[in-house]
């Protein structure tokens, strides 16, 4: 699962716009956009869901799950859950 929060950091590291995350991952705009605006986990057709994590995963950006262990080498960032 991603969050829109994640696909707007993953964006963020790459230096790329939605737009060009749309071309990367074969969709629409308004489909990045919508996923994008998404409160919590995105919520989409999960062949899309896919091709966005890919498009990320081949750019570069290694997604990591709430509790998840990174297993690649490089810098990265992990938002930390306060109570």
């Amino acid at each position: 699962m991603i969050t829109g929060s994640q696909m707007k950091a993953a964006r963020a590291l790459l230096g790329i716009d939605q737009k060009e995350l749309a071309r990367l991952a074969q969709l629409s705009l308004p489909t990045i956009q919508r996923m994008e605006a998404s409160a919590g986990v995105v919520r989409a057709v999960v062949d899309s869901l896919e091709k966005v994590i890919n498009a990320l995963n081949e750019a570069g950006v290694e997604l990591i799950a709430a509790g998840g262990r990174s297993e690649g080498s490089g810098r990265g960032v992990r938002l930390l859950e306060r109570d």
